[in-house]
């Protein structure tokens, strides 16, 4: 066990005890959470839960089970397609169910587990659980991903995504239809106030820009196609949302649960559908296009088919 004890810093007084915690130690806002739950800290000698406000003038004690650094297990994922591959990097089809790398939490199968298990070699950039990966999608977000194979090719694909020099475009089919059937949503997001698991339209979020067209409108849903201009955590599914159209099967971010389950949909129906960007190597620009898994296909045709 580790601990630590000490003042409420002034400029914590009045904060989340979760929040202030990562803040302090450096923790993340979930293992500060997970600290708190298991009755790990105490607020001059309270103990305090993570959604309790620390003050001025108290001390803190907190004491933790140091986490096992996430490691990558090499593991073999049904559905997973590899798009493109070369020196440099490799374009992947992940499936709806596969985060992108280890993490707390997670005994799942990862992107680098998978490419592991395939026999891949990637770069060794990055913190040793997340080497090679530059971009992330959602557990519940299928679609392409690009993962780094050299080290030259993860600092560019690095400054490519930082600068916004990569067209990202999802297909999402969201819940009514959208007035204007095409537009942009500027709006910061970031974390929910009261909800550790979701986001937010908030005045001290990051700042995030969405750019949709309606491709096709059916009678309880619209088909669009989406470019992001930032890539936030759940942006996509937070923008629609606040908007009054949450994507289909969304049911984090308030979409129909009837409407999920007619449509056989356990996830939000949200695809990345094309990735483009010059290659590291070349300085080509190269475009990749991932279809339609069959879960989404089957609700877009019960959707096609509800006159």
């Amino acid at each position: 066990m580790e601990s630590r004890s000490l003042p409420v810093p002034e400029g914590l007084a009045g904060e989340r005890a979760d929040a202030a915690l990562a803040k302090l130690l450096g923790f993340s806002r979930s293992f500060a959470a997970e600290v708190l739950e298991a009755g790990g800290v105490r607020l001059d000698g309270i103990l305090i839960g993570k959604s309790d406000r620390l003050r001025a003038d108290s001390w803190l004690e907190v004491e933790w089970a140091p986490k096992e650094a996430p490691r990558v297990v090499p593991q073999d994922v049904t559905g997973f397609r590899i798009v493109h591959d070369d020196d440099d990097l490799v374009v992947i089809d992940k499936p709806v169910g596969v985060v992108a790398h280890p993490a707390p939490g997670w005994s799942g199968p990862t992107v680098l587990g998978a490419l592991a298990a395939a026999g891949y070699r990637i770069s060794t950039s990055g913190a040793a659980e997340r080497q090679g990966i530059v971009h992330r999608l959602d557990v519940g977000t299928s679609g392409l991903m690009v993962v780094a194979k050299s080290e030259s090719a993860y600092t560019e694909l690095k400054r490519l995504f930082h600068d916004r020099e990569v067209d990202k475009i999802y297909h999402a089919v969201v819940q009514g239809h959208p007035d204007p059937l095409a537009g942009t949503i500027d709006a910061p997001i970031g974390r929910h106030s009261s909800n550790d698991w979701k986001f937010a339209i908030r005045t001290d979020g990051k700042h995030a820009v969405t750019h949709y067209e309606t491709i096709e409108a059916m009678r309880a849903a619209s088909l669009l196609e989406i470019h992001l201009e930032t890539g936030r955590t759940h942006q996509i599914r937070v923008h629609m949302a606040a908007q009054r159209h949450p994507c289909v099967g969304d049911s984090l971010y308030g979409a129909d649960k009837a409407l999920s389950a007619r449509l056989g949909l356990t996830r939000q129906w949200l695809h990345a559908h094309r990735l483009g960007f010059r290659h590291p190597a070349t300085g080509e620009y190269v475009e990749f296009e991932s279809p339609y898994p069959e879960d989404l296909q089957h609700a877009l045709d019960v959707l096609r088919d509800d006159v």
